[in-house]
């Protein structure tokens, strides 16, 4: 049976579905913001892993597809996964990883493919939202949820997941990772910014991500 949440998020309209795609995964969800699309899947072993260390995998790929492009002439393969890639699932890996039990060893695995992407919202943060609604929604033993938003500041005023044009007007981008009561994450850049406005910006996505988490506990 599907369930499908729609939100007003930060001027644009977010979409929280499952039970409609990859329903054999033990978590799935698809995540809609603007016209970008992310289909986020958990998955774990039933028994444990005999590896001296928590073997978690983290996979996000966007290929071309995404965007209404195939690879033609001599390569007609997607290759490698780009820096981009790499970055952005070393992104969800991190804040995902502590919030699973000392003594969890099953081998698990989290899947996120672009299945849109309009060119305006960047899919990262989609990614980590759903990929903490998808392991809160299965049998997986995990603490979340948590969630993403990137912060952005456009002529002195805030802005919650701005698009990639306002990006280059904003002199600072990072990702702000959390939970509802507390920051696990932040990573990005800025132009030479103050103590004080850095951490304005870190109330502010804080804020938003306790929103993105309520989204949650209402898909459950």
């Amino acid at each position: 049976m599907a369930h499908r949440i729609e939100k007003e998020f930060a001027g644009r309209k977010l979409v929280l579905e499952t039970g409609r795609m990859a329903r054999q995964a033990d978590g799935a969800v698809l995540v809609q913001y603007g016209d970008t699309v992310v289909l986020v899947t958990a998955m774990a072993e039933r028994k444990q892993s005999r590896m001296p260390f928590f073997p978690l995998t983290v996979e996000y790929r966007s290929k071309t597809y995404a965007a209404g492009k195939f690879p033609g002439g001599f390569i007609k393969r997607e290759g490698r996964p780009s820096d981009k890639e790499i970055v952005s699932a070393r992104q969800i890996d991190r804040p995902l990883r502590p919030l699973f039990p000392d003594d969890y060893q099953n081998e698990t695995q989290v899947a996120c493919f672009i299945i849109s992407a309009d060119q305006e919202n960047d899919a990262d943060v989609l990614g980590m939202l759903g990929a903490s609604a998808a392991l809160t929604i299965s049998p997986i033993p995990w603490g979340g949820p948590v969630a993403s938003v990137r912060v952005g500041r456009v002529s002195g005023e805030w802005v919650i997941n701005p698009t990639f044009e306002q990006l280059e007007y904003s002199d600072m981008d990072i990702v702000v990772t959390g939970t509802d009561s507390s920051i696990v994450m932040v990573e990005g850049a800025s132009v030479e910014i103050s103590e004080d406005d850095l951490i304005a910006a870190l109330e502010v996505a804080h804020e938003s991500l306790r929103e993105l988490i309520a989204i949650q506990h209402e898909l459950v």
